[in-house]
């Protein structure tokens, strides 16, 4: 296990006794509630998470909104608003082909006259029946909407925000990273609560390294096992060899160590699926990282029975929900050594570190 501790270097080994793993609420309690909308991250923070995750994209007018991809056609209402019917286009987003209707297009206010809906309705269906009760969110609002919490819970509540697609974005001329910065220091709460600036891509977080000294601000390289071959989408445009696969071997670890203090890979790259769908032996990755001086929070943990390993599964449907299931498979991870972890309900994430199941949850 290791703290999180120091502003010069990468995360470092801890003197004392283990730290204890942090839960961070993926898109606030999304299991729970619609992605990144306000009651999402109200769930997360009473179900105990230690940090929420916002994702932030572009506007046309330079705001920062919070959802999980500049494509919004999953995961808000616009396809019922025929005056935005013309906008629906179709774009290459870090080399994927989509079709729909995209942020940049769009100014705050015209966003701000659509509803958030639930981006899995057939596996949350009780997710998708609050389809259209709340706001699209802009990251000033989030930061003071957990500042407010803060202070009526009595405790520091992390924040985790991503950059989304930072190189597309810049290719819009839309860049992210001046204006996340200028949003910090505007801010008294992010300039004082615990922060982890997470990104899939590598030249972002290299550049806000320099900006973020303070102790309690620390830099997430995301990565993924799969497909192979897939690179950062800052050097797959740059032409770079660089691919995530690369990047979680030693060498690759210790690269990153040099600018970031946290890997966060997909949780199947940290105990991999047999032919059976069951949990395998778990990879190097854990030990590996800590011996560059990495910290490792794995993403993402949810209960359905569709996410989980073949052993957690607690019946044949697989929309079903496996609470016991979902601890049992977040402490398999936690034996590894992991320091922190992605979870869709925060309840659960907080019964695998705590020892403690809520009735609701049993």
């Amino acid at each position: 296990m290791l703290a999180l501790g120091g502003g010069g270097g990468a995360a470092r080994a801890a003197p004392g006794p283990a730290t204890r793993p942090l839960v961070l609420g993926h898109r606030g309690a999304s299991a729970l509630r619609p992605e990144h909308t306000l009651a999402s991250y109200a769930k997360a923070i009473a179900d105990g998470a230690d940090f929420i995750e916002p994702d932030l994209v572009a506007t046309k007018d330079g705001a920062l909104l919070i959802r999980h991809e500049n494509n919004i056609a999953e995961t808000t209402d616009v396809r019922a608003h025929p005056e935005f019917a013309g906008r629906r286009a179709q774009k290459t987003i870090d080399g994927d082909r989509q079709l729909g209707w995209f942020t940049e297009d769009f100014t705050l206010a015209e966003l701000k006259t659509l509803r958030a809906i639930e981006r899995l309705p057939r596996v949350r269906p009780q997710n998708a029946a609050l389809d259209g009760q709340f706001d699209l969110v802009t990251w000033p609002e989030m930061i003071d909407f957990a500042a407010a919490e803060s202070l009526a819970r009595g405790r520091s509540i992390g924040l985790v925000p991503e950059l989304k697609h930072s190189t597309y974005f810049a290719s819009v001329g839309l860049p992210l990273e001046d204006r996340f910065l200028a949003s910090l220091a505007q801010h008294d709460y992010t300039r004082r609560c615990p922060l982890i600036v997470q990104s899939f891509e590598v030249g972002n977080l290299r550049y806000l390294r320099p900006w973020l000294a303070r102790p309690d601000a620390r830099l997430m390289q995301l990565v993924t096992g799969t497909p192979a071959g897939l690179q950062p989408g800052d050097v797959a445009a740059a032409g770079g060899r660089l691919t995530y696969a690369g990047m979680m071997t030693p060498a690759g670890l210790a690269e990153m160590a040099t600018y970031a203090h946290i890997v966060a890979p997909d949780m199947r790259s940290i105990i991999p699926l047999g032919p059976n769908g069951r949990l395998g032996k778990p990879a190097r990755l854990v030990a590996d990282a800590h011996r560059a001086g990495l910290a490792v929070m794995p993403w993402t943990f949810r209960p359905e029975n569709q996410f989980l390993a073949a052993d957690f599964r607690n019946g044949g449907d697989p929309a079903s929900r496996s609470p016991a299931g979902s601890v049992a498979e977040i402490r398999a991870c936690l034996a590894t050594g992991i320091d922190g972890f992605f979870t869709d309900d925060p309840a659960l994430g907080r019964a695998a570190v705590d020892g403690r199941m809520s009735p609701a949850n049993r």
